[in-house]
Order: C-alpha cells, then sequence, then structure tokens
C-alpha cells in the first residue's frame, strides 16, 4: 500500500510554466553538463590524423581563401592599417563559436532521442553542453588570433594602426549574447525538425547564406557604401554587429555603437526566451512524432 504522506525525494512531472527555466536542477545536473562538454570535445576528431589541430586548421584556411578571393582579387577594403588576414580572422573566429552553437543545437531530439527515450534528465543539458563545448573551440582560436596579432605588431609593419580599445571590457558579454543567439536559434530549429525534417537539411545551406549576410569577409561600412538600398538586411542581422564589435575592440575598426548592441541584447535574449518556450513544449511530445 502507497503512503500518501511519504516524501518523495524527486517528483517528475510535466513542466507547466510557459518559460521553464530550473537553474536549481541544471545545477544538480552540473557533473552530466561535464560530461557531455567533455564527450564533445574528445569525440569531435577522434581518429583523425590531425586531431585537435583541426581547431586551429580550420580558421586559418579559411581566412587565408578569405584574403585572396575578396581582398586580393576583389579589392574589398579592410580599414587602414589593418591586415587583411587579421580582419578576415576576427570575424571567423566570431562566426565560428555562432555557427557551431547553430548547427549543433538545431537537431538536439533527432540526434538524442534514444536517450531521451530512457532516462530523465534536463533536456536542455544537451544544448547548453554543445554552447560550453564550442566555447573551448573559440577560446583556443581566440589564442590563435591573439598569437598572430603580436606577430603583426612586433615583427611587421602591417599593423600601426591596429589596436585594442577600451571597450574590450565588453567582450565577455559580447561571447555572452553570441552563444545566447546560437543557443536560442537552435532550439527552435530543433523543435521543429521534430515534425519538418526538411529543416536539416535546409541549416548547413541556410547557415552558409546567413555568412554573406553577416559582414564576415567584409565592413560593414563598405557594403552600406556599395549597395546602401539594401543595407539594412546586414546592419540588422545581430550577428553583424557582433563581428564588427569584436573588430572594434580588437584591431580598431568596424561599427561600433552603444545602440547596436542593445539591439543585438534584446533580439538575443528574446530568440533565447522564444527557443525555450517552444523546445520545452517540444520536449513533452516529441518522442511520438519524431
Amino acid at each position: 500500500m502507497i503512503n500518501k504522506n511519504e516524501n518523495w525525494l524527486y517528483t517528475i512531472s510535466p513542466k507547466q510554466k510557459l518559460i521553464d527555466i530550473n537553474l536549481k536542477e541544471i545545477w544538480f545536473y552540473r557533473d552530466l553538463l561535464f560530461l557531455f562538454v567533455k564527450r564533445n570535445v574528445i569525440t569531435v576528431y577522434k581518429q583523425t590524423i590531425l586531431g585537435p589541430l583541426w581547431y586551429f586548421i580550420q580558421p586559418l584556411f579559411t581566412s587565408v581563401i578569405f584574403t585572396l578571393i575578396f581582398n586580393n582579387m576583389a579589392n574589398i577594403p579592410t580599414g587602414e592599417g589593418v591586415p587583411s588576414f587579421l580582419f578576415n580572422l576576427a570575424g571567423i573566429t566570431c562566426w565560428n563559436y555562432f555557427k557551431e552553437c547553430l548547427t549543433g543545437t538545431s537537431d538536439t531530439f533527432g540526434q538524442n532521442q534514444s536517450l531521451f527515450g530512457k532516462v530523465y534528465f534536463p533536456r536542455v543539458i544537451v544544448p547548453l553542453s554543445v554552447v560550453f563545448t564550442n566555447l573551448v573551440k573559440y577560446g583556443i582560436q581566440i589564442l590563435v588570433f591573439i598569437g598572430f596579432y603580436i606577430y603583426y605588431v612586433f615583427f611587421t609593419d602591417k599593423a600601426a594602426q591596429s589596436s585594442p580599445q577600451k571597450a574590450m571590457i565588453f567582450l565577455p558579454l559580447l561571447i555572452f549574447f553570441m552563444g545566447l543567439l546560437g543557443l536560442g536559434l537552435g532550439m527552435i530549429i530543433s523543435s521543429m525538425t521534430t515534425k519538418y525534417r526538411d529543416l536539416k537539411f535546409l541549416i548547413s545551406f541556410g547557415v552558409q547564406l546567413l555568412m554573406y549576410g553577416s559582414a564576415v569577409m567584409y565592413p560593414l561600412s563598405y557594403f552600406k557604401q556599395k549597395l546602401p538600398n539594401i543595407s539594412w538586411v546586414v546592419e540588422f542581422n545581430p550577428m553583424t554587429t557582433i563581428i564588427e564589435a569584436f573588430r572594434y575592440m580588437t584591431l580598431g575598426v568596424g561599427d561600433y555603437s552603444l545602440s547596436k548592441m542593445m539591439y543585438t541584447a534584446l533580439v538575443s535574449i528574446l530568440l533565447f526566451l522564444i527557443g525555450i518556450i517552444i523546445f520545452n513544449k517540444t520536449e513533452k511530445s516529441f518522442i511520438d512524432t519524431i
């Protein structure tokens, strides 16, 4: 016979709130979060010849290609005294973090359906682990950027006008909004892919298009000069603001303003809240539709 007065240690029940972020429960499962992060870091390049060196190779090769095509061949300016390679490396470093957060969380339910169907834990831990995993990669790529910055400043005369700005103190906030933006969009897309599988195939194509609309390989001022009628498409892209702000903080070039940062913060928080709402609603019934 069940004792109704018995005090249970845990009670598992469906979420009732519209926005439910149980930080206490996430903290309780922090060891699981750490294990997911460790698994993601170790297994990405497991059984590859170069292994973790791909963390360095990918942004460097992409920056070289962008420099050759967009700056040397197309003559797109990067700002007086700013080396084209550093300009592109700054954009690629930011873009890679956002892109990996977005693509890594965009198929959360599909990739973890067997795990979700067997054991309980806060489902949001899985997309969170992707964000923290990519934060490790971003840290490595930031070190690469710093290394090349030091090289250009002290061993060449090509970075005479480049200098970090006082706004650098806001870099952690910039990284936070990058992760929040990728996480929010990723959770929205992940929830939609449980019913619309086509999105899974369109995401990689869509991310490539979004990169060209995020001022990764060109300055925003150049785009506004060449295509003033549609410049708002790029200008109101939150990732454009983040990339331009990062370049301003590190190289002293870029379109940076407090109003644009506030706009980006608002959009990032709004998309994250929408993502949490849809994610929480989907996790209740996704196992029946996936």
